[in-house]
């Protein structure tokens, strides 16, 4: 008798697999048969740790927002005074806007649609915002960490899509106006 192969973080793996699968191919191409070839395991894996495709796609973009809340704690945690979070937020945006996150960015994407269709994963972004508001909230006041927010948000997206995307002073000069801190002294 064959002993029995024992694969304690299977189940985190294919969480983690299958965001990688979505950056690639978009919530509409992750199956399960595509995910459990690559994290090379049985295909009946799947069905073992997750009841179904949505189960494993939820516990994956909860995956997704909960670490992407906390690289936002990182940047705006360091920060010591107000200057400092103006600056986290700047790096934050041009982070989110960079390259090499491109699939961080479609994952993000895709959570997105799902939410603006399914309150489960309205729910799932609904605290992810709740999160780095709570931590904009550190350095500013209720109504400029909400609209500190969504502008974190618009000019990631902008800068990201853009052909011609938009440098550093200009992210610093709109976050600077509207936190109404004084402007940029160089």
């Amino acid at each position: 008798m064959r002993p029995r192969r024992t694969d304690p973080g299977r189940r985190d793996r294919l969480i983690d697999v299958t965001l990688e699968v979505v950056a690639e191919v978009g919530v509409a191409g992750v199956s399960h048969r595509r995910v459990a070839a690559r994290a090379d395991v049985p295909l009946g894996s799947m069905t073992y740790h997750f009841d179904g495709m949505d189960e494993l796609l939820h516990e994956a973009f909860t995956r997704f927002a909960d670490r992407s809340a906390e690289r936002f704690a990182e940047f705006l945690g360091a920060a010591r005074d107000r200057d400092e979070a103006v600056a986290a937020v700047v790096d934050l945006v041009h982070e989110l806007s960079d390259p090499r996150t491109d699939g961080e960015r479609v994952v993000m994407y895709e959570l997105y649609t799902l939410a603006a269709r399914d309150p489960r994963y309205r729910a799932i972004t609904t605290a992810w915002m709740a999160r780095s508001r709570q931590e904009l909230a550190r350095h500013f006041d209720p109504q400029v960490t909400r609209r500190l927010d969504a502008l974190i948000e618009g000019l990631s997206l902008h800068r990201a899509l853009d052909d011609d995307p938009f440098d550093r002073a200009l992210t610093e000069d709109a976050v600077r106006a509207l936190v109404g801190a004084p402007g940029r002294t160089a």
